[in-house]
């Protein structure tokens, strides 16, 4: 970056800076200044205060031109260079599963087209779940990272340096500071508003319906989070926080505890007036910091709370600072309805939609051939809804048959070997006549065999539809090795959720299920499965 100048007739210089927001600044210039010229949009202007204390970089955003009897100037409003970070946006879908929070915040600086950031100190080693779609912008998506976390943080940067630095950091417990009626302290305004205790919260993320994302999975099957010590001293108060861009019921339910930490109590915050003795050299050590800690005393009271926001309306005047002191920053619901507005992010989530799968089967199979019908759930199925079986048993059924044979005569034959009986008798009486004679003779005939050579010929099909007069009286069902404990040979949208194969975590597994039915005789199935679930489709292109 290079100086192109210095503007010496500015007035009415102020600066707000808030907490893990986008700060604000604003000056004017009289209308004749010649340097007007050096104030083009999106130049950066570096605000250095008399005191010498440097209130960081800004990037000149809207003009407004003044005429009038009193005054004929122009002036110009002014976002700190953290805004630049939505002038990339994240096309698509970004998931970060696995990620340390120093990998993640650097996985969406990567899409950066021109390296105006880079990563420096983290004070945190989480591993959370995000995911991100179509993000006008990376701030948002930046400023979501630490969303989860149950103990306070704050981004911080430099901007002497260039590309310039973010750091993410765990700001002191310490008490930095002390703000004193009757030191410092010109003004003292106090609200305690019960109004958004919440200490009974139903958080719910992506999804619709049955399909909605909870954190009963990971919260002992309780759909809910709650603080006793609260409930019993301000009654219960319920909340359902709905943010649809969770798709992970852990990152959710850290989320929501992280708000319940914030809204269980009464939430009290301060406007306090002040001059800031330390810009004085005697007073340096008693400088207020930005998130840091500060001690409240007013007469008889004391209060511990930290700075999330500071207004200096004159640069000139800088020892005249507001401060704006709470037991707790903005709820997250808040923040992010702010955030929208104040940076015009547009963040579209992909919520994705239940589809009905079917899977047919008609086919013979007998006891120990069963029917076997394999059916696929993809990876992008969200939830599996409903898995139901219906299914009829009818006869087995043939498409054809071979006519018998008739008429057929053996060309050859082998010979059989059967001995010759021979009577002989001697006569010793004259001849008599012509006459009978009875005759016994004992014989046996042994076993045998012919064998016979057929020639060579064909049997005709006959084609039809022929059903068996068989019935199967039971059929056996199992799914993906699961026995299911009936044996009716039909059934009506039986439910087999049950017993398909699941997850450690008790979902249905993604991938290759298994229907085997084994008939107690040759019969034939006729089946369909039909499935609902829930998909988000984050693979393939669009054809």
């Amino acid at each position: 970056m290079t100086e192109i100048g210095i503007l010496e007739n500015t007035y009415n210089i102020s600066v707000q800076r808030t907490v893990n927001e986008v700060w604000q600044s604003s000056f004017s210039l009289p209308k004749t200044d010649p340097k007007n010229s050096l104030c083009s949009h999106l130049n950066y202007i570096e605000i250095i205060s008399p005191s010498g204390r440097n209130y960081g970089l800004y990037r000149i955003m809207p003009t407004e031109t003044i005429k009038s009897t009193d005054d004929d100037s122009i002036t110009y409003k002014c976002e700190h260079v953290l805004a630049t970070l939505m002038d990339d946006v994240i096309d698509d879908y970004l998931q970060l599963t696995g990620y340390s929070t120093a990998n993640a915040l650097q996985a969406i600086l990567n899409y950066q087209d021109t390296q105006r950031w880079v990563l420096g100190q983290v004070d945190f080693n989480y591993f959370f779940n995000y995911s991100y779609e179509n993000e006008n912008g990376l701030l948002a998506p930046l400023l979501s990272i630490p969303v989860p976390f149950a103990e306070p943080y704050e981004f911080t940067f430099d901007t002497t340096v260039f590309p310039w630095v973010l750091n993410l950091i765990r700001p002191s417990d310490d008490v930095k500071a002390e703000i004193r009626w009757g030191k410092d302290m010109i003004e003292f305004n106090k609200v305690s508003d019960p109004t958004e205790i919440v200490n009974y919260i139903i958080p719910k993320g992506t999804g619709e319906g049955v399909n909605q994302l909870t954190i009963a999975s990971v919260n002992e099957g309780l759909k809910y989070l709650k603080d006793d010590a609260s409930i019993a001293q301000w009654g219960k108060r319920s909340y359902i926080w709905i943010d649809k861009s969770y798709e992970n019921a852990q990152l959710l339910k850290n989320s929501a505890q992280s708000l319940i930490n914030q809204w269980k109590d009464p939430k009290i915050s301060f406007e306090v007036g002040s001059a800031d003795l330390s810009i004085l050299p005697e007073y340096a050590q008693e400088r207020k910091v930005l998130n840091g800690v500060t001690r409240i005393i007013v007469e008889d009271e004391e209060y511990l709370a930290r700075i999330i926001g500071e207004e200096v309306g004159d640069i000139t005047k800088e020892y005249e600072v507001s401060y704006q002191i709470s037991n707790k920053l903005d709820d997250i619901a808040t923040t992010q309805a702010d955030m929208e507005r104040k940076q015009q992010v547009a963040a579209a989530y992909a919520q994705g939609a239940t589809n009905i799968m079917n899977f047919s089967y008609q086919d013979n199979c007998d006891n120990l051939i069963p029917a076997l019908i394999p059916f696929y759930i993809d990876d992008d199925v969200v939830n599996v809804n409903t898995c139901e079986l219906t299914f009829r048993t009818k006869p087995f059924r043939a498409y054809e048959k071979a006519i018998a044979g008739g008429g057929a005569t053996t060309k050859t034959s082998t010979d059989s070997n059967i001995p010759i009986i021979r009577v002989n008798s001697d006569i010793s009486e004259p001849y008599s006549g012509d006459h009978r004679h009875k005759v016994t003779i004992a014989s046996d005939f042994v076993l045998h065999t012919h064998n016979i050579v057929l020639e060579d010929h064909v049997h005709e099909i006959e084609f039809g539809i022929y059903e068996s007069d068989l019935q199967a009286e039971a059929v056996q069902i199992w799914i993906d090795g699961n026995a299911y404990p009936t044996t009716e040979i039909s059934g009506d949208r039986i439910d087999l959720v049950d017993y398909l194969s699941k997850d450690g975590n008790g979902k249905v597994t993604r991938g290759r299920h298994e229907i085997l039915m084994y008939p107690s005789t040759l019969a034939r199935i006729e089946a369909d499965v039909i499935l609902r679930v829930f998909i988000q489709s984050r693979i393939g292109g669009v054809y």
